[in-house]
C-alpha cells in the first residue's frame, strides 16, 4: 500500500491548537503518494499565509489511519 498523505488547512481558534474554526471552509490542498510531495505542498500553502497567525496547514498521514496496526 502506498503511504498516502492529506494536506489541508484553515483558520484555527488558537495558533497552538488544532481547533479549526469553520470546517466547512477548509482549504484541501490534496492527497499525495509520499511524504516528500505532501511536505512540499504543505510548505507552499503555509508560506502563502505566513503573515496570518490564525491560518494553519497540516499533513495527515492517511496510511496510519487506514492501517493503524502498522
Amino acid at each position: 500500500m502506498s503511504k498516502l498523505h492529506l494536506v489541508f488547512g484553515g483558520r484555527v481558534a488558537d495558533p497552538q491548537g488544532m481547533d479549526f474554526v469553520d470546517p466547512d471552509k477548509l482549504d484541501v490542498i490534496g492527497i499525495f503518494p509520499d511524504y516528500q510531495r505532501a511536505e512540499a505542498a504543505w510548505r507552499s500553502a503555509a508560506q502563502r499565509t505566513v503573515d496570518d497567525a490564525t491560518m494553519k496547514y497540516v499533513v495527515v498521514h492517511l496510511h496510519r489511519l487506514l492501517q493503524p496496526e502498522t
